[in-house]
């Protein structure tokens, strides 16, 4: 009840004052009035908007706060008093606030949403602001609903963010794809040359030493594939203790100067079966995340032991059930991890850094690779001790399975020599040109071709008894899949051997119909290729 009378809604919903003329005694009469659109708010008292869940503020016309009620004065931070000019709190992404204000004023772009920037209590965050005309006191003002849109937007940085980091895996596969081409052809023009030298000529050691180099490009190669392929895990028995050795040289290049790395291992270390190149993300992931934490510099500290557990051990809604394990802890000295952000430090697009250093990918890509390999992964971080990520590899136990790797080699074909008509299929000349000659001096007869339609057709010779098909996977046209799926029609008997830079289960099984064929990565040497083929032609 105000002075000039009560304030109803009509049954249209439209705003009226009913006004209370004077009268004798219960004798009164009652006038409605329709209320104008930017009346309605000046009518509500400032304490009854003071508990309101939504942020509004009551604006001169210029943008000097007249009030801010609780939720706004949250959102604008400690400087949201009477006064203050707004658009000295908050910034807009697009326009500038004054610039809004005056549209405001004139009466354009009434309730319109934009979002604008602003700092609370030290924090950067992002506001929904829409700006309105009202009347107070008879005198023309604004009215400003906010809303917090940090989230909101932070959430849609870090999904642009992930996109480009995408693209930039995408571009690196590719890069890595290229690369492989050319160390394929310059390792095995190399193993070429070197049949041709004995080891007491000259140009035998500078042949070795092109060799050595081109291995350490390939071994880069295959480190920038880790950053970029997401494959089927293809599990293999490894010892961690080489697997970190071989990986030290490229995690002391992602580290700054100002950061050192120290490696421990325990005593007698189990092997664990695991897919390597997938495991080398995972520490990679976490040696970057640590990194990060540390922009003053500190130490890195990666250590492994074994571990038998008695009883389950439960974590994080977690249990790991009793067994030997192998732990790797990856642990850094910054200033750890707040404890409101522990619970969610592995879900995908999380992020404590800043928009630009992070993707919130990579400790979820790592999370999910130790789930897949049926290990666990936990994260510990006292006050100002830096964080600790711990994970658990099932120990390899060595009676489950058939004798490791070490041996197999031993068993595998010492002469290399074989027979047969191989239809070898390779769009890069030069990679053609050294297994077609690689093959032919180890007594097989090939056929070539630089695409799979030249493959095609070359098999509507029905008179060809080709015995195995080689191709590359990646070519321009038809693919590797897709011409042997089509060769396969006539000729179900063939054998196939893929060869790729790129992960083997996009195209070796699954869904790609062609169960048994086998697969060889690039880049490849002359030794590798015919004993691939030999143990194809033999199988």
């Amino acid at each position: 009840l105000r002075p000039d009378g009560i304030h109803i809604l009509a049954g249209s919903g439209q705003p009226v004052r009913a006004v209370v003329l004077p009268g004798r005694d219960a004798q009164r009469d009652v006038l409605f009035v329709p209320l104008a659109g930017d009346e309605i708010a000046g009518l509500v008292p400032d304490h009854f908007l003071e508990e309101l869940p939504v942020a509004l503020a009551r604006l001169e016309t210029d943008g000097r706060l007249i009030y801010a009620n609780r939720a706004a004065r949250q959102l604008l931070g400690e400087r949201a008093e009477p006064g203050v000019n707004i658009s000295d709190l908050i910034e807009g992404l697009g326009r500038s606030i004054r610039e809004r204000l005056s549209d405001t004023s004139k009466g354009r772009a009434l309730g319109r949403s934009e979002v604008a920037r602003g700092t609370a209590d030290g924090q950067e965050i992002f506001l929904q602001v829409a700006f309105t005309r009202t009347v107070l006191d008879g005198a023309p003002s604004l009215l400003a609903v906010l809303s917090d849109a940090t989230e909101l937007k932070t959430l849609e940085a870090q999904f642009v963010q992930s996109q480009k980091m995408q693209a930039v895996g995408q571009l690196a596969g590719g890069v890595a794809h290229d690369f492989n081409n050319l160390l394929t052809a310059i390792n095995g023009h190399c193993d070429l040359l070197l049949m041709r030298h004995d080891v007491a000529d000259t140009e035998h050691g500078d042949l070795m030493q092109i060799r050595q180099n081109a291995n350490r490009a390939a071994a880069l190669v295959r480190q920038l594939l880790a950053f970029s392929r997401k494959q089927t895990l293809r599990p293999t028995i490894i010892s961690l203790q080489d697997t970190l050795s071989e990986l030290t040289h490229l995690l002391n290049r992602l580290l700054t100067e100002k950061v050192t790395l120290r490696i421990e291992h325990g005593p007698d270390l189990n092997p664990v079966r695991v897919d390597e190149r997938q495991f080398e993300q995972v520490i990679m992931n976490l040696v970057v995340n640590a990194r990060d934490a540390m922009p003053r510099g500190g130490e890195v500290r990666i250590s492994t032991r074994n571990e038998h557990l008695d009883r389950d051990l439960h974590r994080d809604r977690a249990v790991v059930l009793p067994g030997d394990y192998v732990v790797v802890e990856v642990a850094d000295s910054g200033t750890g991890i707040p404890k409101d952000k522990l619970a969610k430090i592995f879900e995908p697009f999380y992020t404590t850094k800043q928009v630009g250093e992070g993707t919130g990918l990579g400790l979820s890509t790592a999370y999910g690779i130790v789930k897949q390999t049926g290990g666990f992964i936990f994260v510990d971080s006292p006050p100002g001790q830096g964080a600790v990520f711990t994970i658990y590899l099932p120990a390899y136990e060595k009676t489950a399975v058939a004798p490791p790797p070490p041996e197999a080699e031993i068993r595998r074909p010492r002469d290399l020599s074989g027979r047969g008509l191989v239809l070898l299929v390779e769009d890069e000349d030069a990679v053609r040109s050294f297994a077609a000659r690689a093959l032919q001096l180890r007594g097989y007869t090939v056929m070539e071709a630089g695409s799979g339609e030249e493959a095609l057709e070359i098999l509507k010779d029905e008179s060809l008894n080709v015995d195995i098909m080689v191709s590359d996977v990646i070519m321009p046209g038809l693919d590797g899949p897709a011409w042997v799926r089509e060769a396969r029609r006539t000729r179900p008997e063939a054998k196939v051997v893929f060869v790729s830079g790129y992960a083997e289960d996009a195209f070796v099984g699954g869904d790609s119909g062609i169960p048994d064929a086998s697969f060889l990565p690039k880049p490849f040497t002359l030794p590798e290729l015919t004993q691939k083929v030999k143990e194809m032609l033999e199988a």
